[in-house]
């Protein structure tokens, strides 16, 4: 049985450990938190990783889907999986970007055993698992009032805003971003989808973040500048009228 793909990085070393001497299997009666599991995993992994059935799309580390799909398929066991994704976060490659003590304990059982049951499978969670972290933008879309505007960051630590809407007058507006992830954002302003951008706030993990910019009738789009975020879905349309 081979290891996986090289593409897969740092899983790969892990993976063939894991084969070659079955230390890292962990039992399913320990009675992981699948729930919390999901939640933790997107909010302290989601950004870097690329995890269909949690809708993560991080492009730091490696796609989990792709990385685990043929060993899978060649029958390494979703408790090996576990077993890897454990090891990895317990002892990161110091040359790579996750943190060393990411997460431990309770925390990391449950983020492992949510990764190797969701890993490289189709279609999507049911239950409750369905509805253990919110879609991505689906809040109701943000109203000015009074010259401000709120568009919080997804608490959650998804790359998104709560909402993909938002409504204003035109004139002076000040675009709050309420950031309470953890994860680095900011908000911008630009003309229609690709006129020039007309502010930015700064980059925040905790708090408020906000920009000032004078709107026109017409459409608009705020998005976060951090690399790779926008292209996960960090964006929205503003319309002012």
């Amino acid at each position: 049985m081979r290891a996986l793909a090289p593409r897969a990085g740092s899983w790969t070393l892990l993976a063939a450990v894991a084969l070659a001497g079955g230390g890292c299997s962990v039992k399913a009666e320990d009675n992981a938190n699948l729930i919390r599991g999901k939640q933790q995993f997107v909010a302290k992994c989601g950004s870097c990783h690329v995890l269909a059935r949690a809708s993560t799309k991080g492009i730091i580390g490696p796609n989990l889907d792709e990385a685990f799909r043929q060993s899978l398929v060649e029958g390494l066991r979703r408790s090996t999986v576990r077993g890897v994704v454990e090891g990895q976060v317990l002892n990161p490659n110091p040359e790579g970007a996750m943190p060393k003590g990411l997460a431990g304990g309770a925390t990391l059982r449950d983020i492992a055993a949510y990764v190797a049951q969701a890993v490289d499978r189709s279609g999507q969670d049911t239950g409750l698992l369905a509805s253990a972290v919110a879609a991505p933008g689906s809040g109701a879309p943000a109203v000015e009032k009074g010259g401000k505007l709120p568009i919080p960051a997804a608490p959650s630590g998804q790359q998104a805003y709560v909402t993909t809407k938002a409504l204003a007058k035109p004139g002076p507006v000040t675009i709050d971003m309420p950031n309470e992830s953890g994860v680095s954002h900011n908000i911008a302003v630009q003309q229609g989808t690709s006129g020039p951008v007309l502010g930015a706030s700064p980059f925040i993990t905790k708090g408020t973040t906000s920009v000032k910019v004078t709107l026109k009738p017409g459409t608009y789009t705020f998005f976060c500048q951090v690399p790779g975020h926008r292209q996960a879905g960090m964006e929205g349309t503003l319309t002012a009228k």
